[in-house]
């Protein structure tokens, strides 16, 4: 089977992840994947290698003026990623888009996954935003709640494939690498994603403040970030709550692939207070490195964290949970966890997407479409 998986970047956010570990194990499968995606500021390789049993398109995506809005680079992003795949769509058995951008690109030829929903006030990303829900032809969701929103709000059915998780990566660290990370930071609550608002930042950091009352040599660690959306006022008014509050959390912006790993597994507890989210692959990948996980109280992160994370809905309640995390050596709670993390495998997501490929037409209009052997 001939298939192409579109992503809108190069950079670690969730989407990709998703993105390059499902396509590796569908290659896996002896299927034959391509991922196309844009790179942005003259990137032409991804965050960290990709099989090489994986084809990569990587359209060249220049800067913009200056003065380019954020609406006006989603429009551009849009026009460039689907002037460099229309040439080739005829060839593929199945397009496969993983966000808005790319399922505008392609528009309705796609079958879409909805890792979560968005809620846009700008007209042009609310109008991109429900192009990309509506037009594609099939659909999949990561969680059953995000599939019931889907349901709820636009009367489409979507099938329900989770997201596999790299456990053994996160799992299995090198003891010298972590004990670097706890030399630099000392005791830690890490958190992965960045500053913005739909990571529950300001709540995080509010709970922090309360946090060191009771552990006071305890740091916040702030990792990632990358995102195509300008939260610099957000960030500024985060930065200026952390010195209302007093206190100096760690922002370490990116951080390299290998890195990644024992960063997480040396942390004494992981804070995923996202606001809305699709599945929580960073909190998955937290649980494998046998961290104590404390989540925002959502019914998705209930679906897929319960009886392994500890939920909170606001800023006291999180404080209090990551303390009790940070005091808590109960074998058995992450031992739950990383079972788990280990029980959800992307071997395990390719097989369901190939069945859900194989169940479907390869497009809204030309079901049994003949398979091209133009060269992509």
């Amino acid at each position: 089977m001939k298939i192409a998986l579109l992503s809108y970047s190069t950079k670690p956010r969730g989407g990709v992840v998703h993105t390059l570990a499902l396509a590796e194990a569908l290659a896996a499968t002896g299927q034959d994947v391509t991922v196309w995606t844009l790179g942005r500021g003259g990137d032409a390789g991804f965050f960290r290698p990709v099989d090489p049993a994986v084809r990569l398109r990587i359209v060249p995506f220049p800067d913009g003026p200056p003065e380019e809005s954020v609406g006006e680079r989603i429009l551009r992003s849009i026009a460039v990623l689907g002037e460099a795949f229309e040439p080739f769509a005829a060839a593929y058995d199945v397009v496969h888009a993983q966000d808005c951008i790319s399922a505008n690109a392609v528009g309705g030829r796609c079958v879409r996954t909805v890792h979560h929903i968005d809620h846009f006030t700008t007209p042009e990303l609310a109008a991109c935003h429900e192009r990309a829900l509506v037009e594609p032809f099939a659909h999949i969701c990561v969680s059953a709640a995000v599939a019931a929103e889907l349901a709820d709000g636009w009367g489409i059915e979507a099938a329900v494939i989770p997201n596999g998780v790299a456990y053994d990566r996160f799992a299995t660290t090198d003891p010298a690498a972590r004990a670097n990370w706890q030399s630099r930071l000392g005791r830690y609550v890490l958190t992965v994603g960045g500053i913005e608002p739909r990571k529950g930042s300001l709540d995080l950091l509010e709970a922090y403040a309360l946090l060191r009352s009771a552990h006071p040599d305890v740091r916040l660690v702030v990792a990632g970030g990358e995102t195509l959306f300008d939260y610099r006022d957000y960030r500024a008014r985060w930065e200026a709550r952390a010195a209302e509050l007093g206190v100096e959390p760690v922002v370490l912006g990116q951080v390299a692939e290998d890195e990644l790993p024992p960063l997480v597994a040396a942390a004494s507890a992981f804070a995923f207070p996202s606001v809305k989210e699709g599945f929580g692959l960073a909190a998955m990948e937290a649980l494998a490195a046998g961290v104590p996980l404390v989540v925002r109280d959502l019914p998705v992160l209930r679906e897929v964290f319960d009886g392994a994370a500890r939920f909170a809905t606001t800023h006291q309640d999180l404080a209090a949970a990551l303390g009790a995390a940070l005091t808590d050596g109960t074998p058995a709670r992450r031992a739950r966890g990383r079972r788990l993390a280990a029980r959800h495998t992307w071997a395990a997501a390719a097989e369901r997407h190939l069945a859900f490929y194989g169940s479907r037409p390869t497009g809204p209009e030309d079901p049994g479409r003949a398979r091209s052997t133009d060269p992509v």
